[in-house]
């Protein structure tokens, strides 16, 4: 594609940008094609207009200023302050010359340095061209890498400074193929990965980029250990596999509005919540969970009017997740919970992490999982108390702390993150979260405790209930918890019908023994006591039916993991063992005292070749 034939004439017309309106159109225009959009294009224009704005932006504290709460973390607020706007214009001119010069350069830097004729210009991209692509792009960037560092995202950082992020990476060998013709070639984007699938079929998975870091010598690999590991950088083979279209989705998701950790340009957020909604109406963002979380999170802060509230946005975010990734994705529930929380739901955020920790139990912790690990730590030692703190300091009757549904999200929080740790040759948990959580469960009085009816589970000693699908996981605990809550209902039922006959019986034996006939020796099953014996099952059935007494539903909880079982019983006691608890929840799981265990193929294939399932380790030690 040459670089006139990028943009039309008329799309060429609304240069120079300088309104957030001239680039909804452009982007507009674009996403009407037939044809599919030039990634290196739009990547330049977004990441050049993302770059002037929040890069050596300067505030000058005599200028009148917008100030807009927004949270930076889960526990503060902090302040944006935007600089002045000018009426005609959102931010500086955009060149077309300008964009054209950065495009022309990324498209010879590529075909300068790939020759197909060394690959035998094959129809579809193979796996050397792909490594040769990567290549190109790593070797022409700095020798630093930049995991934290914002704005690096773009194909403008890559051409003004030769720098990328992660993402970046990705995104620059998918547009590089583009230039070089091969349109088989698409972005798969777990929840804090990229890597590409290419092929006839577009089932073959490469690695691109690196991560933590710089994995460098894992490029041009496919990513099924990572998947076979079940680790959650890889979403267990369930990533956002993309379209071009959905590529520009994801382009515009790593925007970055931020100018400093505590100043957002507003005019940069505009943009992107403009062509999220674009993206949106267009129905590209169907199948991408994080878009819509982040489109979510800005709704949150400046609602478009017309539009469908921030919160509908998150839950349709989950849904996503649970019917196009089989629950593999964590954050749609971290986004939601995090609302929940700002606007002081705690309920429903303890029962949005709950759900979260529901999706990581299938996976395997290792250190590549940072990010998610950061994310669940955050939520158990600064969230979780600071919702104790507040609740604890009132004496409202609806306080969650008399809540025992609360206490159960509480309790499924960290059995999700238990069964994470089990399996895995990192450990989670350790001293840092066993504190948090006895204090968070001292808090709640033992009666309530005592209101959940917790069942654990019965697994033989070589199973372990990650084995199973999420879906299916979810399926049956559903049906545990229908048939354990009839069951309790019965146990119930059973209990009041034999206190009211015990009564009776009682009450009868009672007049017998003081009636003549008793002493006399008479038949003591005549008259009207004879009448009250052979009723006593049918009175006491009647009086416990009409019986004005409501039972509160008590909640059901299953536990999976082995060491949440073993707490049960010192979480439902009535005075807490504090130092037990934290001795259960920070040593080894039983999963791994007898070494680490192969789930799934993984233990097919060792079982088949005649390998233990167990695979005995050396003992580490546990970073504190």
């Amino acid at each position: 594609m040459a670089p006139d034939a990028s943009l039309s004439d008329d799309e060429k017309k609304l240069f120079p940008l300088k309104t957030v309106a001239n680039v909804i159109t452009l982007f507009e225009s674009i996403l009407k094609r037939t044809t599919e959009p030039d990634l290196a294009l739009l990547s330049i224009i977004v990441g050049c207009i993302e770059n002037t704005l929040t890069c050596n932006h300067h505030i000058f504290g005599g200028a009148k200023s917008t100030v807009l709460p927004t949270a930076i973390d889960e526990t503060s607020e902090k302040l944006i302050t935007i600089a002045p706007i000018r009426r005609e214009d959102d931010f500086p001119e955009i060149e077309w010359s300008t964009v054209e010069a950065l495009y022309v350069k990324f498209r010879a830097v590529i075909k300068s340095s790939v020759d197909l004729t060394h690959y035998g210009c094959p129809q579809f991209a193979t796996r050397e061209l792909i490594k040769r692509v990567s290549d190109v792009i790593w070797n022409t960037l700095t020798r630093s890498y930049y995991k934290d560092r914002a704005h690096l995202q773009s194909l403008y950082s890559y051409l003004t400074g030769n720098k990328l992020d992660c993402f970046g990476v990705a995104l620059a060998v998918v547009a590089g193929c583009q230039v070089l013709g091969y349109h088989d070639v698409h972005l798969a984007l777990s929840e804090d990965h990229a890597w590409v699938m290419f092929g006839p079929d577009g089932k073959e998975t490469a690695e691109v980029t690196w991560h933590g870091k710089g994995n460098e010598d894992k490029r041009g690999q496919p990513v099924d250990p990572g998947i076979q590991a079940r680790s959650w950088l890889y979403v267990s083979g369930n990533p956002v596999i993309c379209s071009r279209f959905t590529e520009v989705a994801s382009l515009v998701s790593s925007i970055n509005p931020s100018i400093t950790a505590t100043t957002d340009s507003l005019e940069v957020a505009s943009l992107q919540q403009s062509l999220l909604w674009v993206l949106y109406d267009t129905g590209h963002l169907t199948r991408y969970p994080m878009a819509l979380g982040n489109l979510a999170d800005l709704e949150e802060l400046s609602p478009t009017p017309g539009r469908c509230p921030c919160g509908q946005l998150f839950s349709q975010a989950i849904e996503v997740a649970r019917r196009c990734y089989g629950n593999s994705h964590v954050y749609p529930y971290t986004y939601q919970g995090g609302y929940f929380y700002r606007n002081r739901m705690y309920k429903e955020a303890l029962e949005s992490w709950a759900n979260a920790a529901d999706a990581i139990r299938s996976y395997n912790y290792s250190r590549e999982d940072e990010e998610i690990y950061k994310e669940f730590l955050e939520i158990a030692n600064e969230l979780i108390p600071f919702v104790m703190k507040v609740e604890g300091s009132g004496h409202s009757a609806r306080s969650i702390l008399k809540d025992s549904e609360c206490f159960a999200h509480l309790l499924r929080f960290y059995d999700g993150i238990c069964q994470w740790e089990e399996g895995s040759c990192t450990p989670v948990l350790h001293i840092g979260w066993a504190k948090p959580l006895v204090n968070t469960i001292s808090k709640f009085d033992s009666q309530v405790r005592r209101h959940v009816v917790i069942s654990c589970s019965e697994m033989t000693e070589g199973d372990t209930p990650s084995m199973k699908p999420p879906a299916k996981e979810q399926e049956e605990k559903e049906e545990r918890l229908v048939d354990s809550e009839v069951c309790g209902k019965a146990a119930e039922q059973k209990a009041r019908l034999g206190s009211t006959a015990l009564a009776a019986l009682t009450d009868l034996c009672g007049r017998t023994v003081l009636s003549p006939a008793f002493f006399l020796g008479s038949d003591i099953k005549t008259g009207s006591d004879s009448q009250a014996f052979h009723t006593l099952t049918i009175s006491g059935t009647a009086a416990s039916t009409d019986s004005p007494v409501k039972m509160m539903n008590k909640p059901k909880l299953y536990l999976r993991s082995h060491k949440m079982a073993g707490l049960k019983d010192l979480l439902l006691s009535e005075k807490l063992n504090t130092h037990a608890i934290s001795l259960q929840l920070t040593a080894q799981s039983q999963v791994q005292l007898g070494g680490r265990k192969l789930r799934g193929e993984e233990a097919k294939d060792a079982k088949q070749e005649g390998r233990e399932v167990n695979l005995s380790r050396p003992k580490r030690t546990r970073k504190e």
